[in-house]
C-alpha cells in the first residue's frame, strides 16, 4: 500500500547522491573495462559512453523502477523482467548486489514500509521502485533518480580512472541533462525491452580481470 505524505526535493537529491551508502561507488558501470580496452580514453569518449549507457541500461532500469513505483509490477515479476533484460550474468550480479545495499538502507530510513515482498538480493531497479512507493514519489521522479545515478556513477568512475579534469566531467554530465530528462520520461511511459551487447561483453570481461579497482 502506498504511504501518504509529500516528498521534499531534498529526498530526491539524497536518493540521487553518489554518497548514498549502497555500494555504488565500487561499481563503474562497465567503465573500467572500457578504459582497459581503449574504448574510453578522454572526455569525448566518456561522453559517448555515457550517452550510450543512459539510452540503454539507464532506460531499462528506470522503466522497471517506474513500473514498480506505479504498482504495475510486483517485486518478483520486476526481478524476473530485469533478469530477462540483462543477458550478462556479471551485470545481473552487480545489480542485485547494489539492490541489496539499497534495500538495507531503505529498511533503516522507512522502517514502517512493508519490504517483505522483496527478495533477499533484489535488482537495484526493483528496490528503487519500492523506495519510490515508500517515500511517496511518482514513477517519473523515480525514473529521474535511476537515470541520473546511472549517468553519474559511470562518470565518476571515468574521472577516477582517467584522472580527468573534474570540471570537464561535470560539464559533460550537465550537457547530458536533456537526454536524461527525455530518457526518464520515456521510462515512465512503459517498460523498455532492449540490451547493449557492448556493455554485456564488458561486464563479463571484467570478471576475469586481475586486481580490478571496481567490482563491476
Amino acid at each position: 500500500m502506498r504511504e501518504t505524505g509529500a516528498t521534499s526535493p531534498a529526498t530526491l537529491f539524497a536518493l540521487a547522491d553518489s554518497r548514498l551508502p549502497i555500494g555504488g561507488h565500487v561499481h563503474s558501470g562497465g567503465v573500467e573495462e572500457a578504459v582497459a580496452s581503449g574504448l574510453v580514453r578522454d572526455a569525448a569518449s566518456v561522453e559517448a559512453y555515457l550517452r550510450r549507457r543512459v539510452r540503454t541500461s539507464g532506460l531499462v532500469a528506470a522503466s522497471l523502477a517506474a513500473a514498480v513505483c506505479a504498482g504495475k509490477l510486483d517485486a518478483h515479476r520486476a526481478d524476473a523482467e530485469a533478469d530477462a533484460r540483462t543477458p550478462a550474468p556479471a551485470a545481473r550480479a552487480a545489480s542485485r548486489t547494489q539492490g541489496r545495499g539499497l534495500l538495507r538502507l531503505a529498511k533503516h530510513v522507512w522502517p514502517q514500509h512493508d519490504w517483505a515482498g522483496l527478495a533477499a538480493r533484489p535488482h537495484l531497479s526493483t528496490v528503487f521502485g519500492a523506495v519510490g512507493r515508500a517515500c511517496a514519489i511518482g514513477p517519473r521522479e523515480t525514473a529521474d533518480v535511476v537515470v541520473y545515478t546511472t549517468l553519474t556513477g559511470a562518470a565518476t568512475a571515468a574521472q577516477r580512472l582517467l584522472a580527468l579534469d573534474p570540471a570537464a566531467v561535470a560539464a559533460c554530465t550537465v550537457g547530458l541533462a536533456e537526454l536524461c530528462d527525455r530518457t526518464a520520461a520515456e521510462a515512465a511511459g512503459g517498460l523498455a525491452a532492449l540490451s547493449d551487447p557492448l556493455q554485456d561483453v564488458l561486464a563479463e570481461r571484467h570478471c576475469h580481470r586481475d586486481m580490478p579497482l571496481f567490482a563491476s
